[in-house]
């Protein structure tokens, strides 16, 4: 290694000296080695130690390139023409640390973020970062700009399993609102600021990041707004998604999630925190609004609770370039706090699409059709597309 430091390398190994061979924990070493994805190749190697029951490990890595410049440009579902464009890197002064700024610059949306994090801070695996932001949005009814900052820390609990600990300021400027918005939306109008603290436990087993072929996730969170401002809730949000092998070098993926987000008490519970599950991370084929409890003037006005589940396929269709298939079945929907889940009643759809790990990095691109269309859906199906990772 020529930039990275040993210590990076040193504090992702499982192994310590005078302990006993594992060749488990060397195999657990190399993954996280390369799961800092600093690497092009990790080569462990063995030697007679200074006696007959010792032994020296040798670890050889080849280092790519960890800073990157890119700019792209295409076409999306939600954002029609779009340009991205980012500038980070990922081993800063080869301590491991991630320094990026990130925008976009679309038909709906406008976002520009400037990140740094710090994996190991005082030397030991606590991660801390902070983020600034600016963003603005185009809705439907209503356009919103924010301003704000997340402080992150997170912390390795258990083989596999982190903590994770958010705290996030932000203030939205609700603003041209439809002259037909509904009345929900409306009382919102101007400027709400958000003071919250997201809790979240997440195990992650996953032998790569973007097309693992085994393992798990499962994560749980709890976001609580109301330190201040007058956005105030209490939200939770919980996940799982299995990954196995199957023939032909197929994968299959099994996913639920739901949620549910109370409002607090002489606090406002604005439209964008509310559930939406449309798109390429929900229900693929829906438009935003197709999903979405309804107000008595036959308004969408988000949903306090939800239930999802997705069933996925993969097959490699160009392995070596990254390109990948995938047919999926997609169910859920979106209720008000008074509703009550009827899983029988779910929403349905199913397509296929493409999964590429670009230059630029994920592309997810994918069609659904609606199996249970209602005059109310915006359509029979439609395009869901993303620039970063889904799960």
């Amino acid at each position: 290694n020529t930039k990275t430091r040993d210590k990076v390398i040193r504090r992702e190994l499982k192994v310590y000296e005078q302990e006993l061979y594992s060749g488990r924990l060397i195999k657990r070493s190399i993954r996280n080695l390369y799961r800092l994805d600093f690497f092009e190749d990790i080569k462990v190697n063995t030697v007679k130690g200074s006696a007959d029951d010792k032994m020296r490990l040798r670890i050889g890595v080849t280092e790519k390139n960890t800073g990157a410049f890119s700019f792209g440009a295409g076409f999306g579902s939600t954002e029609s023409f779009f340009f991205t464009g980012s500038i980070a890197e990922r081993n800063l002064f080869g301590r491991g640390q991630k320094l990026e700024l990130k925008g976009l610059l679309g038909s709906k949306s406008q976002n520009v973020t400037l990140g740094f994090t710090e994996p190991w801070l005082f030397d030991i695996p606590l991660s801390a970062g902070m983020d600034v932001y600016t963003w603005r949005y185009d809705y439907i009814d209503y356009d919103k700009d924010s301003l704000g900052a997340k402080l992150r820390l997170s912390y390795p609990l258990i083989d596999f399993t982190r903590g994770y600990l958010t705290y996030n300021f932000d203030v939205a400027d609700i603003k041209n609102l439809d002259d037909d918005v509904a009345e929900s939306i409306s009382r919102d109008e101007g400027k709400n600021t958000k003071s919250s603290i997201l809790a979240q436990v997440r195990y992650d087993s996953r032998n790569h990041l973007f097309n693992p072929t085994e393992g798990s996730v499962q994560s749980g969170s709890v976001e609580f707004a109301g330190l201040g401002g007058n956005v105030g809730f209490t939200k939770f949000i919980g996940e799982t998604i299995w990954y196995f092998p199957l023939l032909w070098q197929t994968v299959g993926v099994l996913r639920g999630k739901t949620g549910y987000v109370k409002q607090l008490s002489g606090k406002i519970l604005p439209d964008y925190e509310k559930f939406y599950i449309s798109g390429i991370d929900g229900v693929r084929g829906f438009d935003r609004d197709d999903l979405s409890p309804r107000d008595s003037n036959d308004s969408e006005v988000g949903g306090n609770k939800f239930v999802q589940a997705n069933v996925e396929i993969r097959f490699p269709l160009v392995k070596g370039a990254g390109v990948y298939g995938m047919a999926f079945f997609d169910t859920g929907d979106v209720y008000a706090d008074g509703e009550n889940i009827e899983m029988d009643k779910l929403r349905e759809s199913a397509g296929g699409g493409i999964r590429w790990l670009s230059p630029m990095g994920p592309l997810l691109l994918a069609y659904g059709f609606i199996l249970d269309q209602k005059d109310t859906d915006h359509g029979s199906g439609g395009w869901a597309f993303s620039m970063a990772s889904s799960f």
